[in-house]
């Protein structure tokens, strides 16, 4: 099948179901702040604090969000933040949430070579083990990129991969399930805000983004695609986002056809179906162009 036919094909859901929807949750906490902490940096709360809110109150409430309207979700966990915070895999668990890798210290791709990644994943489907009594079907890679031998190294260990954006419905790329992300449906590139040098903005305000959302969705589930929403514990754990939260589940929930669904089960869907044949794609690198000559008119 030629790329220009991707688009004219339609997705096969489950039966009695036309469109689908997942709640994820990347479950940070400390982990990119430690991972980006230089070794001279002052000694300073504000960020720390922030962050560590997730483990203290932000998650829980998210949790008992996702109870009140019967969804499970799909936690994406650093091992980092499993290590510092024994209770979370547990919890996850035992209210029945799927659990995914997320790196071990939040490292990104660019920054980690290979060796540094195959063995991240060992460590955390190791701890992940031990604390929890599971073995993680899925990874989703620290800020949503893979290169081709990471690619490779999830598909060695028999995982799915949640990084990428090919598709707006789940995909095959280099014979790995690829349950896709959207940056416009994440809340870290609206509502992140630390009070440090390196914010670009601050915080959008909650009812455009609600407003945006809620446009994705009706398009996505009008033509039979999925949304695949992302939130952060330290994020939209708090008060005014558990709200915006509610006005959204309000409506998905009410959709007629649509399948809530973990992403591992989205995977498991999509490998048994004739998509994983139908939508199906290498993982293709561009060759570089190099700088542009032009040639002086004659």
């Amino acid at each position: 099948m030629t790329p220009a036919t991707f688009p004219r094909a339609a997705y096969e859901w489950p039966a009695g179901k036309t469109s689908a929807f997942c709640f994820s949750i990347d479950v940070d906490a400390e982990s990119p702040y430690q991972w980006n902490l230089a070794a001279d940096a002052p000694a300073t709360l504000g960020q720390i604090e922030q962050r560590l809110f997730g483990p203290r109150i932000g998650i829980w409430r998210i949790l008992d969000l996702l109870d009140r309207y019967g969804i499970k979700a799909t936690m994406f966990v650093p091992g980092l933040v499993a290590k510092n915070h024994p209770e979370l895999l547990p919890a996850f668990v035992e209210r029945g949430h799927e659990v995914g890798l997320h790196g071990y210290f939040h490292e990104i791709a660019t920054e980690a070579g290979p060796d540094e990644f195959a063995r991240a994943l060992d460590e955390s489907l190791a701890l992940f083990k031990a604390q929890a009594g599971i073995v993680p079907k899925g990874f989703r890679s620290p800020a949503w990129e893979m290169t081709p031998a990471m690619l490779a190294e999830v598909k060695r260990r028999g995982l799915y991969d949640s990084s990428l954006m090919g598709f707006d419905h789940p995909y095959t790329i280099g014979g790995v399930t690829q349950v896709p992300v959207l940056w416009a449906v994440d809340d870290a590139i609206y509502f992140r805000f630390t009070g440090s040098p390196t914010d670009r903005a601050p915080p959008s305000p909650q009812g455009g983004i609600l407003e945006a959302w809620l446009d994705e969705w009706q398009v996505l589930h009008r033509e039979g695609r999925m949304m695949m929403l992302t939130i952060h514990d330290w994020i939209s754990g708090r008060a005014g986002r558990i709200r915006m939260l509610e006005k959204l589940l309000d409506v998905v929930t009410a959709s007629d056809g649509v399948w809530i669904a973990t992403v591992g089960e989205l995977a498991g869907h999509h490998a048994a179906s004739p998509n994983a044949e139908r939508f199906s794609v290498p993982p293709r690198l561009p060759e570089p162009s190099g700088p542009l000559r032009f040639k002086a008119p004659r």
